[in-house]
């Protein structure tokens, strides 16, 4: 076995693979919607007016919500913003349902929380609190709105396949957490958000994912399977920060990381986008129709996934 094949059997059993592998049996057993785009995108999308209504909901895992409540109660709100705006859309308001032991351990979550609202200027509006359960748990949903959707529905054969990263941030150990948000200068996370709403609005992009749990690559395979297309990815493409091992970058949760599936005539203008904020930005492949996930690095190749024999997230 190559090094690049064992790299991505590793990736493959990750705890982030797993876990979004885990949502297809879930979206097998849900009835069909009629909103403006399929269940397993970052949000449900409901035409309202002149744009739409966008709803998300995260849960974060209860080891996290015990051992870091401070920073788990600020991903709480971090991860729905991003969710909101890789949808091309701007977030208007939060709930929260948490459960702690006590009231202090409810106390730091809250506190991280409110930090995370202050940040991204969105309010906190109401929710659930039990201190007195056997475990810790929360989960945070958010509304929105956006004019243009970005979905990760319309990658096309022939776009470039560009991930974004905000790479002025540190490892929230032991976790793959990429914080480059609670340590930013005032305003300007809440400001590099704004390019995806803008982006859209611009006629510059209208596929995008936010790199979650999955990593970059897993993220990368859910859009693509979501579209019906697959992909050839550069690894040796993908932005990263000196000094960081690269299997473990390959995992990460970065705090603004994205992958977006742009038009070759935007290509362009997307990572000037992204420069104007500072932000590491690269077209890491390319989108073909064959259905197949394949990642080089130097002149080893290797299938990451075959989306025509295998689902990932989508029911079959």
């Amino acid at each position: 076995m190559s090094a690049l094949s064992g790299l991505v059997e590793r990736l493959r059993e990750s705890r982030g693979f797993r876990h979004k592998r885990d949502i297809s049996d879930v979206l097998s057993r849900l009835p069909a919607s009629a909103q403006a785009v399929p269940i397993g995108d970052d949000c449900a999308a409901i035409a309202d007016g002149d744009g739409y209504l966008l709803f998300a909901i995260e849960g974060l895992v209860s080891d996290f919500v015990r051992t870091m409540p401070w920073f788990a109660g600020y991903s709480g709100v971090m991860v729905n913003v991003s969710d909101i705006y890789a949808m091309g859309g701007r977030p208007l308001a939060v709930v929260d349902a948490l459960w702690s032991g006590d009231a202090q351990a409810a106390a730091d979550v809250l506190a991280g929380m409110a930090a995370a609202s202050a940040a991204y200027g969105v309010p906190i509006v109401g929710g659930h609190s039990n201190v007195r359960s056997e475990g810790a748990q929360l989960a945070v949903a958010i509304v929105g709105r956006a004019r243009t959707l970005l979905t990760s529905f319309d990658a096309r054969p022939g776009d470039a396949l560009v991930m974004a990263v905000d790479l002025r941030g540190r490892f929230e150990d032991p976790y793959p957490f990429w914080n480059a948000s609670v340590s930013a200068p005032a305003g300007r996370a809440r400001g590099d958000f704004e390019l995806l709403p803008a982006m859209a609005e611009d006629g510059l992009c209208d596929a995008a994912k936010d790199i979650s749990m999955a990593g970059a690559l897993g993220t990368a395979l859910m859009l693509l399977e979501c579209s019906k297309v697959g992909a050839r990815i550069d690894l040796d493409a993908l932005p990263r920060p000196e000094d960081v091992d690269f299997e473990r970058w390959l995992t990460a949760f970065p705090s603004f990381g994205f992958v977006l599936s742009v038009r070759p005539e935007h290509v362009g203008a997307v990572l000037a986008r992204f420069a104007s904020r500072e932000l590491a930005s690269a077209v890491i492949g390319e989108v073909n129709a064959s259905r197949e996930v394949v990642v080089t690095r130097g002149n080893d190749t290797a299938l990451l996934w075959s989306l025509r024999e295998e689902p990932f997230i989508c029911a079959r």
